[in-house]
C-alpha cells in the first residue's frame, strides 16, 4: 500500500476520490472535473486522465467494470474504485494535509479532506499549524536579521512575501479548524448534494 500511495499523483488522487461517488468512464471523469473547475488544482487533459486511469488500474487501485457503446459514440470503459483505491485516498490525504513543503499536494488534500473523519481532519490541520508556525518563526527571524545587517530592502521582497503569506495562512487555519470543529458545519457524508451538483453529474454522463 505504501508504494501505491507514494506513486499516487495529485491527479490520480482526484480520479480515485471521484470514483468514490460512483462508477464512471474516463470521459465522464474529465467532464465532471472540468465542470467543477478542478483544473484549478491539477492539469486536466484527455491524455493525462486516460494515462492516469491506466496506471491506477495496473496498481490495483481501480478495476474495469465493462465496456459499452451507444450509437455512434466510441466504446467507453467504466471503472470502479477498489478497496485498495479507497484506502489509498485516505492514506494520501493523511500524509499531505499536515505537510507545509508541498503546496500543490496540500491544495488537493484540502479539497479531499472531507473523506476523513472530522476529528482526524482537524488533528492533521493542527499538526500543519504547528509546522507552519515554526516555518513562519524561521522566516520572520531571517527577515529581521537581514534588515538588521542592512540588506537593501529591494532584495528582501520575496522573504517579505513569504512572511506575510505564512502569517495569513496561520490566521486562516485557526478559523478553518474552528469551523470544522463546529458540529453544525457539514462534513463527510453529511452534506446533501445540491441540484447543481446533481445536474453536473448528469451532464457529465452524456
Amino acid at each position: 500500500m505504501k508504494d501505491a500511495v507514494d506513486r499516487l499523483t495529485p491527479l490520480g488522487l482526484m480520479v480515485l476520490a471521484l470514483l468514490g461517488e460512483g462508477d464512471m468512464h474516463p470521459y465522464e471523469m474529465i467532464r465532471l472535473m472540468r465542470f467543477r473547475r478542478d483544473d484549478r488544482l491539477v492539469a486536466i487533459t484527455n491524455g493525462t486522465v486516460y494515462h492516469t486511469v491506466a496506471r491506477l488500474e495496473r496498481a490495483g487501485l481501480l478495476a474495469e467494470l465493462g465496456v459499452d457503446r451507444e450509437g455512434n459514440r466510441p466504446e467507453r470503459t467504466t471503472y470502479t474504485r477498489t478497496d485498495a483505491g479507497a484506502a489509498a485516498v485516505l492514506e494520501w490525504v493523511r500524509r499531505e494535509l499536515p505537510r507545509v513543503d508541498r503546496p500543490a499536494e496540500f491544495r488537493v488534500a484540502l479539497a479531499e479532506a472531507h473523506n476523513l473523519e472530522r476529528a482526524e481532519a482537524t488533528a492533521l490541520l493542527r499538526e500543519r499549524r504547528v509546522a507552519l508556525a515554526e516555518a513562519h518563526r524561521v522566516v520572520t527571524e531571517g527577515h529581521a536579521g537581514a534588515r538588521a545587517k542592512g540588506v537593501p530592502l529591494p532584495y528582501l521582497l520575496e522573504i517579505d512575501r513569504a512572511e506575510a503569506l505564512d502569517r495569513a495562512e496561520l490566521e486562516w487555519l485557526d478559523r478553518l479548524i474552528a469551523r470544522i470543529d463546529d458540529p453544525d458545519f457539514p462534513w463527510g457524508s453529511d452534506p446533501e448534494p445540491s441540484d447543481r451538483y446533481i445536474a453536473q453529474r448528469e451532464a457529465a454522463r452524456q
